[in-house]
């Protein structure tokens, strides 16, 4: 990650320290620190000031925090975070601490609280969550990345796919398969759902195996550079149920609808109900019981949501994915799921998998 990236993302945050009137800012979330700092580690605590930017870690990191965070000054603690914090504060006239309140326990906060040389700690609220919202040219690089070894997956995937073959084989045969790709892992546990299971939406993959006339949900995706890729096709093993064919089909022609409508200016909830009310059309809204989709970057589930309680505007730059499903019990389910950046009236849809009816 460029040097030049990261002040861009620290002068952002500046300005919406300087309007919360906050001295500094501690933080301590894993996606928020690589997100402001360039660091991977498992073990960092930034400390942001209109003029400073700290990094602070022990010393397994600091070698790995001096390469990947050139834009910050890297201080090395031994023993005590608090006292390392403290040697931080000294001389910064830090009286007011924002603080990452989704993500501190009560007990650290208390302890940061009682321990830290500071007057006053004060909640981010979203603070951070809006900065990440929007994907700069970086972001959507890596992110894009993410996705091609999750299309590749899934066309490697269908030859894979057999009677006899459990459900934990497939997903493990998928993760091994974007790890070769370059994939720092699976961004989320892979969902491999079949059979009557299938109607189940968070299925994730068990020791059942493939049957004809199953059908298969896949929903999985890959990590890359940090970034998260989400995908998922429902593919089906011989000859599968009529009924099944039909939800297929009110699910491709909702999903392709909605994935047009992610324009910016609608909200979350607008996007949510394209698909909602195609669904509900056809007569199976309480099939649908999941909102529309998330926002993807450093976590697999962040903002924006696409849901009936979406509130968030889509801007330019964000990414979404766009899952609608219907599930039906004792029978299965369909779930059809691409990633979309919004670019004014032009979605652009990154998964470029078929969505063709597939049996195998």
């Amino acid at each position: 990650m460029s040097v030049k990236t990261i002040e861009k993302r620290l002068s952002n945050l500046r300005k919406n320290m300087k309007l919360a009137r906050l001295d500094a800012v501690l933080i301590t979330k894993k996606e928020n620190y690589t997100y402001l700092s360039g660091f991977t580690g498992s073990s960092a605590w930034l400390v942001i000031t209109e003029s400073d930017a700290v990094l602070v870690t022990d010393f397994r990191y600091t070698e790995q925090a001096e390469k990947q965070a050139p834009a910050y000054e890297i201080s090395t603690y031994r023993g005590s975070i608090i006292k390392g914090l403290n040697d931080v504060f000294e001389n910064r006239n830090i009286e007011v601490l924002g603080f990452e309140d989704a993500n501190l326990t009560v007990d650290k906060y208390t302890e940061y609280k009682e321990k830290l040389s500071i007057k006053e700690m004060k909640a981010l609220g979203g603070m951070l969550d809006k900065l990440r919202e929007i994907k700069d040219s970086e972001e959507l690089k890596s992110i894009k990345k993410a996705v091609e070894i999750a299309d590749d997956t899934f066309t490697y995937i269908l030859d894979v796919i057999k009677p006899g073959i459990a459900e934990v084989e497939l997903a493990a045969e998928m993760e091994y398969h974007m790890r070769k790709l370059g994939a720092g892992g699976a961004s989320f546990e892979t969902i491999v759902a079949s059979g009557n299971r299938s109607s189940m939406p968070h299925g994730v993959a068990s020791e059942k195996k493939l049957r004809s006339g199953d059908a298969i949900t896949l929903d999985y995706g890959a990590l890359y550079n940090g970034y998260c890729s989400d995908m998922t096709r429902t593919v089906f093993l011989g000859k599968p149920d009529d009924k099944l064919k039909k939800i297929y089909k009110i699910v491709l022609d909702a999903q392709i609808t909605a994935c047009a409508g992610v324009k910016k200016g609608l909200s979350g909830k607008d996007i949510d109900m394209i698909a909602r009310n195609m669904i509900a059309k056809e007569g199976y809204g309480e099939n649908f019981g999941h909102g529309l989709g998330h926002g993807v970057g450093l976590e697999v589930h962040e903002e924006p949501g696409l849901s009936m309680a979406g509130v968030k505007i889509m801007k330019n730059g964000m990414v979404v994915t766009v899952e609608p499903g219907i599930y039906i019990d004792g029978l299965g389910g369909v779930r059809i799921e691409d990633m979309v950046v919004v670019k004014d009236n032009d979605p652009v849809i990154l998964t470029s998998s078929t969505k063709e009816f597939i049996v195998i």
